[in-house]
């Protein structure tokens, strides 16, 4: 049988904040937007190291007792773009009972791939704009699936920090889930190196 491959950029254990529990991080390379505030901007391109999904999850394994209560969240970049790859890693990882988190930017509405994820974390971007439809699709299917979402927004000072900004993200988000789905981040200029 054919192995499954995808790119990634790395792969880190130990996080405490992207989804519940202790959890590590696969970071798949490619991305469908281009953020200028973007926090893993080494992930926007298709330029990581094509691995076998068996090989991720070997590795993850080999920590499994340290996020026996959290898991192994899907990042990136964009991991729905690989769609294929995201399914061997997910099926694998449930083979062992590990919790799998998918964290998004929600502009891929697969209803597969929101379904074999166990939670989702959607960072909604709307420092660029107003117009949140582009969310409409993936937050009625998480929705429709009763899938745990928890929704996130990077507060960018100058871009989303005004009253009608958080206004307008909160009335969109009350449309589907209750306003304490939205956690508020902080930007954090951590990553201004990494655009040097």
């Amino acid at each position: 049988m054919a192995q499954t491959t995808g790119f990634i950029d790395s792969v880190y254990c130990g996080s405490g904040v992207d989804g519940k529990g202790l959890r590590c991080i696969v970071f798949f390379s490619g991305c469908n937007l281009r953020c200028p505030f973007c926090h893993n901007p080494e992930t926007l391109f298709k330029q990581g190291k094509q691995v076998e999904a068996d090989e991720v999850i070997n590795k993850l394994l080999r920590y499994k007792r340290y996020f026996r209560r959290g898991g192994v969240t899907l990042s990136g970049g964009e991991p729905f773009l690989q769609r294929e790859f995201f399914l061997a890693l997910v099926n694998g990882l449930r083979e062992h009972k590990i919790h799998v988190c998918a964290e998004t930017n929600g502009h891929i509405c697969d209803s597969e791939l929101i379904a074999a994820s166990d939670s989702i974390l959607c960072d909604v971007k709307n420092q660029e704009t107003d117009d949140l439809s582009a969310y409409d699709p993936f937050f009625a299917e998480c929705l429709r699936q009763g899938k745990d979402l928890q929704i996130t927004n990077v507060i960018v000072p100058g871009k989303n920090d005004s009253e009608e900004k958080i206004t307008n993200l909160a009335r969109f988000v009350k449309k589907y889930f209750p306003a304490h789905k939205v956690k508020f981040l902080p930007f954090r200029k951590l990553c201004e190196e990494k655009y040097r």
